[in-house]
């Protein structure tokens, strides 16, 4: 709207016109309020899978730690073990 435009307004039309977009900045406000609530909790959600996936390559770490563990063992028993014999589990 032009300047021109406004001047022909009234009072009542300009007090209506500002009550408007009152109304409407409130309403983007709360909008926005929401929206940055959702972003928070897909960053923690974010995060969280982050921690979990980095939690789960450690773990995978440990358990390949413990069953090269195991094979060695294994084969250190067979090696023990008198030929010709299975050995004692």
């Amino acid at each position: 709207m032009t300047d021109k435009e406004l001047k022909k307004l009234t009072r009542a039309e300009l007090l209506e016109m500002l009550l408007v977009q009152s109304r409407e900045k409130q309403r983007l406000e709360e909008e926005l309020q929401e929206v940055k609530g959702k972003l928070e909790e897909k960053e923690i959600r974010i995060a969280e899978s982050g921690s979990i996936a980095e939690a789960a390559l450690k773990l995978s770490g440990i358990f390949e730690a413990a069953q090269k563990a195991a094979d060695q063992y294994l084969e250190n028993v067979k090696q023990a073990a008198p030929r010709g014999q299975e050995p004692n589990p």
